[in-house]
C-alpha cells in the first residue's frame, strides 16, 4: 500500500489483556495488511513474540516487535484524544453504539489531527463495563446469530480494512488527550455535588451520571478551549454557591 498516510498514524490498535500468543501475530499482520503500524498490548502474555507468533505475523515482524506494551489499561488510552471500543454486547451501561460503517467515519475525522484509540478485548469475555465506561462510543460488526463471536485477529482485520476505505467528510479540531478530561470529569463531579443535582449519598446515581457525561463528552472529544470552558463554568458554579453558603 506504499507509504503509510499521516491520519493512519494516529490510528492504535489496542489489544487489551489477549491471551493467545498467535492471536497477536495475527492481529500484527493484519495491521500492516491494511497499511498501518501501530499495535498496543494491555498485559500481553510473556514471550508473546517468538516462534510459531513470528509466522503468524508473516512480514509484519516489524509492527509485532515494535508494538507497545502497558500494564495497565488507563495507561494505554492517556494520550489519545479519542477512545473507541469493539464490542458484541449491548446493554443500558455500555453506552452509544455505532455499526462498524457508521464509526469509522467518526474514527477517520478524529484521526485526521488527534492519536484515536481502538480497543480490542479479551478472546473469552472482551472488554468488561469499567474499560466501556471510558469509550467515546463502541463500534459493533454485525455478524450471524448463530456464531456472533469473531476471532480477535478476524475483528482487527475487519476494522482495519473498514478504516483504510474511510474517506474525510469533515474536519476536526485538536482534542486535548484522555487524562486531561478526568481532571475535567472530576471537577464537574464535585460541581453537581455542590448544586446538589445529585442526592447525597445517592452513589449509584453519581455514578450513573458520570458515566453518561463521559460518554456524551467523550463521544467526539475535546477541544481545549471547550475543556478550559467548562472548567471556567465549573469554577463560577463553586464559587457563587460558596458565596451563598
Amino acid at each position: 500500500m506504499g507509504e503509510t498516510a499521516e491520519w493512519k498514524e494516529n490510528i492504535h490498535f489496542v489489544l487489551v489483556e489477549p491471551r493467545e500468543p498467535g492471536n497477536i501475530g495475527a492481529s500484527a499482520r493484519a495491521v500492516k495488511n491494511m497499511g498501518f503500524k501501530n499495535l498496543e498490548l494491555v498485559n500481553p502474555p510473556e514471550r508473546f513474540a517468538e516462534g510459531h507468533d513470528f509466522w503468524l505475523a508473516c512480514h509484519a515482524e516489524d509492527v509485532l516487535k515494535g508494538a507497545k506494551t502497558y500494564g495497565d489499561f488507563k495507561e494505554a488510552i492517556a494520550d489519545k484524544a479519542l477512545v473507541v471500543g469493539t464490542t458484541r454486547r449491548t446493554g443500558k451501561k455500555r453506552g452509544l453504539f455505532f455499526p462498524i460503517q457508521e464509526a469509522v467515519q467518526r474514527i477517520r475525522r478524529a484521526a485526521e489531527k488527534n492519536p484515536v484509540a481502538v480497543l480490542f478485548g479479551r478472546e473469552d469475555r472482551g472488554l468488561t463495563n469499567e474499560e466501556v465506561e471510558e469509550c467515546g462510543f463502541l463500534l459493533y460488526i454485525p455478524t450471524n446469530e448463530e456464531a456472533p463471536s469473531l476471532n480477535l485477529a478476524q475483528a482487527v482485520l475487519i476494522v482495519a480494512y473498514e478504516l483504510s476505505r474511510a474517506t474525510l467528510r469533515a474536519d476536526m479540531p485538536e482534542l486535548v488527550p484522555y487524562k486531561e478530561l478526568q481532571a475535567l470529569f472530576g471537577h464537574i463531579r464535585k460541581s453537581l455535588r455542590l448544586l446538589e443535582y445529585i442526592p447525597r449519598g445517592d452513589l449509584d446515581m453519581e455514578a450513573r451520571i458520570m458515566r453518561n457525561l463521559k460518554h456524551l463528552l467523550g463521544r467526539s472529544g475535546l477541544a481545549p478551549w471547550e475543556v478550559r470552558m467548562l472548567h471556567g463554568i465549573c469554577s463560577q458554579i463553586e464559587r457563587k454557591m460558596k458565596g451563598r453558603r
